[in-house]
């Protein structure tokens, strides 16, 4: 019988620590803080940012969203990301993505103070990720993590299959699974006869953006499948890019869409920002360190 992996039941348990962590440090005067930025009218962006409110209010951090219009430029952006930067009640910021064309994502995030940014997609930070030495982790990876060890399936020495190469989930994923000893391949738009590679994975993790991109005769019997996806199939019905219907079967362990990954990617924002938090109290004094 396939383990279905619930992301919510998981990420309510998550949610559940952090909020008991959140009062002890809110007891000692530090209270987390997280700002979210939003340019634009972006429809699916304003899902996420009202989702990560309501995990904020939650967990009791306190929450502030920055709703700018899509003509905002450059400097405008820059000039309030640092005036986030510099604010002491501030422990995270996010500028939700995508962002207007006119506007350099690259440069927004290299903005992003490291020590405040919870998406952990800062180059100082996805260096430090390399290395296996980090303060945060990107959301959906980490959250991916957490989902496999719920399976109770031990990561090292295992087939790890990585399909998608982005640098928000294809390559972070391939490190962690690479930290825990799993032998990781990556599978990218140019690879040569894939499903003869997605067939050896034990642990398959697909973040390809397709629309049941995976389909049961390239999943290995008895793996654990990830799906990272999240699209709209002919009818405008959400699905991921595995055939959750058919490769169930043969799974020993998957994610639904919705209710998989995507929940577990706001709890891991939640923790990255508890993290800055503990660190923020840390040099103030209030806690050991």
């Amino acid at each position: 019988m396939v383990q279905i992996l619930s992301g919510k039941d998981v990420s309510d348990r998550v949610k559940s620590e952090i909020a008991e962590q959140t009062k002890l440090l809110t007891e000692k005067g530090i209270t987390p803080g997280l700002a979210v930025i939003i340019v634009g009218d972006d429809q699916a962006s304003r899902v996420y940012v009202n989702n990560k409110k309501k995990a904020c209010a939650l967990v009791g951090f306190k929450s502030e969203e920055y709703e700018l219009p899509e003509s905002t430029t450059e400097n405008e952006l820059l000039k309030l990301i640092n005036e986030l930067n510099a604010r002491s009640d501030i422990d995270g910021i996010l500028c939700q993505m995508p962002l207007p064309g006119h506007l350099d994502e690259q440069l927004v995030i290299n903005t992003i103070d490291p020590k405040k940014d919870v998406d952990a997609f800062h180059p100082s930070n996805v260096g430090k990720i390399m290395i296996g030495d980090f303060d945060f982790l990107p959301c959906t990876p980490a959250g991916i993590m957490e989902l496999i060890k719920e399976t109770g399936i031990e990561i090292s020495g295992r087939e790890c299959v990585v399909i998608g190469r982005s640098n928000i989930v294809g390559k972070p994923m391939s490190m962690l699974l690479l930290h825990k000893s799993g032998t990781v391949t990556v599978c990218h738009s140019k690879t040569k006869n894939i499903k003869e590679v997605t067939k050896r994975a034990d642990i398959l993790v697909a973040a390809v953006g397709i629309p049941g991109f995976v389909t049961e005769d390239m999943v290995k019997e008895g793996a654990v499948v990830i799906d990272v996806g999240i699209n709209r199939d002919e009818n405008g019905k959400l699905c991921g890019d595995v055939d959750f219907g058919n490769v169930s079967k043969i799974a020993s362990a998957i994610t639904p869409v919705p209710g998989g990954v995507g929940p577990m990617t706001i709890a891991m924002l939640m923790q990255n920002t508890l993290t800055a938090a503990k660190k923020r109290s840390a040099a103030a004094g209030t806690v050991n360190k």
